[in-house]
């Protein structure tokens, strides 16, 4: 697999890094190559959209409202852009995993919960590319 076309990088409040996929090669990439297990990973649930990732940390856990604005991204960089709550799968990379043979951008998905979020990217400020 090779390196990412566009991984767009976020700061959210608390020094918090999310990265978002920009295409389906780039979801494979964030997804299987630079999530690591402990990473948060979201994606709007039922709509095409952007793999999210929310980048564990060492010295902290992300709160609900962390977790909250990361989903509201992930709903922000889908197809659901306009809709007034989006569902948003949330789970740990370790329980994201690319099947053989499949098309570019499609995971399976081992466990998880769902949150309802509005479309919105907040207080997240966006890393120059």
């Amino acid at each position: 697999m090779s390196g990412p076309g566009k991984i767009i990088e976020y700061q959210l409040p608390g020094d918090w890094t999310l990265l978002v996929g920009g295409s389906a090669a780039d979801n494979d990439y964030l997804s299987v190559e630079l999530a690591q297990p402990d990473d948060w990973w979201f994606h709007a649930d039922t709509v095409p959209g952007s793999h999210v990732l929310l980048r564990a940390r060492e010295d902290a856990e992300p709160g609900r409202e962390t977790l909250e604005q990361a989903a509201a991204v992930a709903a922000y960089h889908s197809k659901a852009r306009h809709a007034a709550r989006v569902a948003v799968l949330v789970t740990r990379a370790r329980h994201v995993s690319k099947p053989r043979g499949v098309p570019a951008g499609t995971v399976n998905v081992a466990r998880g919960h769902v949150v309802q979020v509005r479309p919105d990217l907040g207080p997240v400020v966006r890393v120059a590319e």
